[in-house]
């Protein structure tokens, strides 16, 4: 074989590994969840809905600030990233997570913009984050990631405007049952993952849920099709994990204030009277509101838009202000 010949084969194989490599780092996404979608899917039974809409005019905005790089997954090195939506003045305020719905497996934090720029324009720093969804790891990997971006966030206090001593963490439907969850864990080493910075807590104070499931062996939720999904199997195969998942098992005397804004659907909120009761027993304050004839995803189209932030700020601002 001549050296031409050698060197045009060393070409093509360098090109295929290259590929190869290429293929290994692209990373499975489910866009199906969205709220273009999801007003398509609505609209039929509720046709006076529309989309919220960010309005960020009058912010400051970060947008996909890496917090944690995880070294050599399978998908190669990977960044996860979180956006800061806060107010032009400068100061220290209260910092709300926040974390996307789409049954863990679609969504994207964009989702959570409308929400953020509302919070934000009453003296909030709002943190919408990405996490990891189950075409990419299953449980638990999204709470470690959201721990994570925690911890970075209180690392980098000071150029984001946060007062570490007051923060809150928000979900929707599968981002509900992750904020829930990680508010319950506060202080858990087992919930903290290795991720990104460690030197500081990932604790919060306050946790709002909008229509996020707390107990997944509650009966209304057995058989929910995702949860075997992001659980890595069903409720007989790993029973231990979905225990484990449930944020109602974490609640104790040290539990933080919480929020329920919820919709007419009760299958998604799947535990939470059981949850309230413990609170109750904890003497711990919390908040339940309804929004009337409304369909699960309803935070993100108005008329129910506006009721869902008022209730949130009004909690937030009796609890952490």
């Amino acid at each position: 074989m001549n050296r031409q010949l050698i060197c045009v084969c060393l070409v093509c194989l360098c090109f295929q590994l290259a590929n190869a490599q290429n293929a290994i780092k692209e990373i499975p996404s489910d866009t199906t969840y969205n709220p273009s979608a999801a007003w398509k899917n609505l609209s039929r039974n509720y046709p006076e809905i529309k989309i919220a809409e960010a309005d960020l005019s009058s912010l400051k905005v970060d947008r996909d600030l890496v917090y944690a790089t995880l070294k050599n997954t399978q998908f190669g090195d990977r960044d996860l990233h979180l956006d800061v939506i806060r107010p032009l003045k400068d100061g220290k305020y209260p910092a709300l997570f926040m974390i996307h719905g789409g049954g863990w497996r679609s969504g994207n934090k964009l989702m959570e913009h409308p929400m953020a720029a509302y919070v934000a324009a009453h003296g909030y720093v709002a943190i919408p984050v990405e996490y990891r969804l189950s075409p990419e790891a299953k449980y638990p990997n999204a709470v470690y990631d959201i721990k994570a971006a925690i911890r970075w966030i209180k690392a980098n206090a000071e150029e984001f405007s946060v007062d570490t001593t007051r923060i809150a963490i928000e979900g929707n439907s599968a981002g509900g049952q992750l904020a829930t969850l990680v508010g319950m864990t506060n202080r858990i080493a087992q919930f903290e993952g290795n991720e990104g910075v460690l030197s500081k807590s990932s604790s919060v104070h306050a946790v709002v849920d909008v229509d996020g499931v707390v107990d997944f062996m509650a009966p209304s939720s057995l058989n929910l099709p995702r949860y075997p999904d992001w659980l890595g199997g069903s409720f007989t195969e790993k029973p231990a994990v979905w225990k484990d998942a449930s944020p109602i098992f974490w609640v104790n005397k040290e539990s933080v204030p919480i929020a329920f804004i919820i919709s007419a659907q009760p299958k998604y909120t799947a535990g939470m009277a059981e949850m309230l009761d413990l609170y109750d027993q904890h003497g711990i304050y919390w908040e339940k509101h309804k929004l009337p004839e409304s369909p699960h995803a309803f935070w993100l189209f108005h008329p129910w838009f506006e009721p869902t932030v008022k209730y949130m700020v009004g909690f937030l601002d009796k609890v952490l202000k």
